[in-house]
């Protein structure tokens, strides 16, 4: 859970600090301060880095923004690659001692799926107008006497999308934490048995810690690249619905 430090009141407004809070902060100096001035250095000891971020942002775009937004997909490369690189980041940090998995709370994971929802609406209307997008809400060939009642279920549908975004991250974050939390507590709980037997299952339980770990950096970037994905295909249908 995220722990609140104290509040801040703004107006009728009260705002929590909290270290996930902290966390999106640190995220976010890293891509608005970091990421700037590595692509500015001209240092040779920063030039692999230099040409991670280059192919990273050249991978979303050639094999996830162009493919499901067509040509006009270009104009939402900025979108995309800050999505992904403000989520990896968040995910990333959660591994670091001390640190905290902001993706691993509901608000968070909601806010970025909120920006989805909106992207894919503004997208819709953007490229079909108002009135189009909404006409293409319900497929062509449907009965006229269907549309009441297919018109709120696509609609529902586009809600029950983005709120999926939102759970599938927070679930696959929150998981590896809690496996490696039950892993530990092996100790304890075998200890209780006693020393000998706790000190016998320690190495196990430690092993098993350090592959989840690894399992981790794993799913932190797998997470980012699936969140990224799926808005883009919804992003794309919204847009070209053919």
């Amino acid at each position: 859970m995220d722990q609140v430090w104290s509040w801040v009141s703004l107006g009728p407004l009260k705002l929590p600090l909290s270290k996930h809070l902290l966390m999106m902060g640190i995220a976010s100096l890293i891509m608005l301060i970091g990421f700037p001035l590595l692509i500015r250095s001209r240092s040779a000891a920063l030039a692999p880095f230099r040409a991670m971020l280059e192919m990273t942002v050249l991978f979303l775009r050639d094999e996830i923004v162009i493919p499901n937004l067509g040509h006009k997909g270009a104009a939402y490369v900025g979108y995309f690659s800050t999505l992904f690189f403000f989520i990896l980041i968040l995910n990333l940090i959660g591994l670091v001692p001390y640190g905290a998995t902001a993706t691993g709370n509901l608000a968070v994971t909601g806010g970025l799926a909120f920006t989805s929802f909106a992207l894919i609406n503004f997208s819709g209307i953007k490229e079909q107008g108002l009135i189009g997008y909404i006409s293409h809400l319900v497929p062509k060939g449907v009965p006229v006497w269907l549309y009441p009642l297919m018109f709120p279920i696509e609609l529902m549908g586009m809600v029950i999308k983005t709120f999926a975004l939102c759970i599938r991250l927070f679930a696959n974050m929150i998981a590896g934490h809690i496996v490696i939390l039950v892993f530990i507590s092996f100790i304890f709980i075998f200890g209780s048995f006693g020393v000998s037997i706790g000190l016998g299952v320690a190495p196990v339980s430690v092993g098993l810690v350090l592959f989840t770990l690894l399992l981790e950096l794993l799913v932190a970037f797998l997470q980012a690249y699936v969140f990224v994905t799926l808005t883009a295909i919804f992003t794309g249908a919204a847009m070209h619905p053919h």
